[in-house]
């Protein structure tokens, strides 16, 4: 299921056909599913040269699976292009899927949380200046 051996993502293929218009969505079946174990947790993630190419992507970008679900692999897929119809065809990689580990927490309420280490406080969208 990999591309080449070092590869992280692993190909979903379709295992149906969908036409996506420009601006559409279509959820696409891949005829799998899996068995992630404990401790871990499975991303759905765009292909790059669809996206590129054609302006396919995920509607969920990334999509979360978690460990005990069982049931069949399905891809949201949206067409970004503003023109062109895309058409999946069955056996087309069309995501891929990236395993990762998921640390468990234990959430505390506090009245207020202590400052980062790098100063960064509140900053969020563009506060690093880029």
């Amino acid at each position: 299921m990999r591309a080449h051996a070092g590869d992280a993502g692993y190909d979903l293929r379709a295992v149906e056909g969908a036409e996506l218009p420009p601006g559409s969505r279509a959820v696409v079946r891949t005829g799998i599913s899996v068995a992630i174990p404990d401790g871990y947790a499975g991303l759905v993630l765009p292909r790059s040269g669809l996206a590129v190419k054609h302006g396919i992507s995920l509607v969920n970008a990334p999509g979360l699976i978690d460990s005990g679900y069982r049931g069949e692999l399905l891809v949201p897929l949206i067409n970004h292009d503003r023109k062109e119809t895309f058409a999946v065809e069955p056996g087309m990689r069309i995501a891929q899927l990236v395993l990762v580990r998921a640390a468990g927490a234990a959430f505390v309420q506090v009245e207020l949380l202590e400052g980062g280490t790098d100063g960064r406080g509140e900053g969020g969208f563009g506060s690093s200046g880029a």
